[in-house]
């Protein structure tokens, strides 16, 4: 007698080989058999026929370290059939805390419902595991974070002393079962480090043979310098690497994306263990404020305010060369669009050439107007530019060790988090990938469209026993229909589900059925070694 069998579907089990027939038999948090189970009886039998079943999908890259603090039934990502996510990438994590006012202007997703009490990485992972999780969830220590606990807003490179501090926060965590080190190098506070202190803390990352994500200093006009620096990072310290969303944006050259791969492929050769994601979408988000250049941010928000409203300075701020994104530079408001804005909701949804038009200003001046109109609260305005050509993320795609994932966070359509908006991807990015890329598109095979969500990030989180269906793994499954499944939502109205998916389970527990959430949370913090 089991607690479930999924019957006669076609089982794909996360290893890239060919889909067969078979039943999933799961008893507690475990599967026990994956084969013809016959007369076997259990408590709750999902019917699987003419559909797939695969192991729950996992969500490499997201930034759900708080949002799930606020609302931990996941349910963008459980609906999406995803069971297991990595939060703390790009260098923002919750976790080391000094001063919270400072910490909480950089955290995605933010809410004053949740007070920060923690303030090592080990209490965030303690106070995350005190709540009905959805999904099961690992955790980057971000190097921002770290950063912000020992310089606090200062935008300047640390001193010896100070980087042997953030080397022992790193190792306070990693030792605390973070499952790496993320950093954001684009973004402040990252993008005032040198490489020096970026190498120091790999080598702590490779002490504990944890892994360390990075989003690179830049993928566009210097793309060479931004992925050398992650390669050399990575030589030079031993550690394993995980570049995140490695497709170079617009402003880099044609040959961007080849080079790239050269360079990742020559360090192959020099034995470096390094694996890339992407997003399966051309259209990116990020916060809107990392448009300024690093000096803006010097003094905190006050400051910051202060300079938005003085017209002499606003100049100086447009005068930035080198922004985020150099749709700005090439002027191609048409490509960008408010995505979430709490001051200015009735503009979310428009591109900045709509909005200049309707405030009478040019769109840069809109950009900044609206991040002062926001005040204490403007780290969390973003946008989304449509940054990669589709030619460029189905080479990507085709690349070898290229996961994919969400670059996103957990949302729910109800209570403190029902009106956010974060990404295009945050409730479509699984059902975007089956249809636009492997039904439509062909680009992908199915079996290996599920390997790139399930066994290649498992394997690169060392992950030993998810991401794969059989005897032994824990049972974390999601049956859904390849012939049918669908990315329902759009730039202008993101937060809507797919279709398609028909159950998700979670450590043994039926969390979706028959399209529908139930009232199960069974996911689990996952320390690094003891996942």
């Amino acid at each position: 007698m089991l607690d479930l069998i999924i019957r006669g579907g076609t089982v794909i089990d996360g290893s890239g080989r060919p889909g067969f027939p078979a039943d999933v038999g799961i008893q507690g948090d475990r599967i026990v058999a994956v084969g013809h189970l016959g007369d076997a009886r259990a408590d709750q039998v999902v019917d699987a026929t003419g559909v797939t079943v695969t192991p729950g999908f996992i969500d490499l890259h997201t930034h759900s370290d708080f949002t799930l603090l606020v609302n931990p039934s996941a349910e963008s990502e459980i609906h999406q059939g995803v069971t297991l996510e990595a939060v703390g990438n790009c260098g923002h994590s919750c976790a080391p805390v000094a001063d919270p006012e400072i910490l909480k202007r950089h955290i995605f997703g933010y809410h004053p419902s949740v007070e920060i009490t923690w303030r090592t990485f080990d209490e965030y992972l303690s106070q995350l595991s005190k709540n009905a999780l959805g999904l099961s969830v690992v955790a980057f220590v971000g190097h921002g974070a770290v950063r912000l606990a020992v310089l606090g807003a200062e935008q300047r490179a640390a001193t010896p002393e100070e980087i042997v501090t953030m080397e022992r926060l790193v190792d306070d965590a990693l030792a605390a079962g973070a499952i790496g080190l993320s950093t954001g190098l684009e973004y402040a506070p990252g993008s005032s480090s040198r490489t020096d202190e970026v190498v120091a803390l790999t080598r702590v990352a490779r002490k504990h043979e944890a892994l360390y994500a990075t989003h690179v200093r830049n993928r566009d006009y210097f793309y060479e310098q931004g992925i050398g620096e992650a390669l050399a990072a990575a030589r030079l310290s031993g550690a394993k690497l995980q570049i995140s969303h490695i497709t170079p944006k617009f402003g880099a050259p044609q040959h961007a994306l080849e080079h790239t791969m050269e360079m990742l492929e020559w360090s192959r050769q020099a034995e470096v263990d390094l694996g890339y994601d992407m997003i399966p979408h051309n259209w990116g988000p990020t916060t809107m404020s990392a448009v300024l250049p690093p000096w803006a941010f010097e003094g905190g928000i006050p400051r910051l305010l202060e300079r938005l409203g003085d017209p002499a300075t606003r100049e100086r701020l447009k005068q930035n060369p080198y922004p985020i994104w150099k749709l700005v530079t090439a002027k191609r408001w048409d490509d960008i669009v408010l995505f979430e804005s709490t001051r200015n909701a009735d503009l979310v949804g428009s591109t900045f050439e709509e909005i200049g038009r309707r405030r009478g200003v040019d769109p840069y001046d809109a950009v900044l107007d609206i991040l002062r109109e926001e005040g204490d609260a403007l780290y969390s305005v973003t946008w989304v530019g449509q940054l990669i050509s589709e030619e460029d993320l189905i080479a990507t795609m085709r690349g070898r060790d290229c996961a994919l994932m969400s670059d996103s966070i957990t949302l729910a359509p109800h209570g403190a988090l029902g009106k956010v908006k974060f990404a295009p991807s945050s409730y479509g990015w699984t059902a975007r990938l089956f249809q636009r890329f492997v039904r439509e598109k062909r680009v992908l095979g199915l079996e290996d469209a599920v390997y790139r969500i399930t066994g290649l990030p498992a394997a690169r989180l060392g992950l030993k026993d998810r991401g794969h269906l059989r005897p032994g793994a824990f049972a974390d499954v999601t049956v859904f229909d390849p012939a049918t499944i669908t990315d329902n939502s759009t730039l202008k109205d993101p937060n809507r589900y797919p279709s398609g998916i028909d159950s998700v389970v979670v450590n043994g527990k039926l969390a979706l059925h028959r399209g529908e959430r139930t009232s199960v949370n069974a996911g689990r913090v996952l320390r690094r070694g003891a996942a």
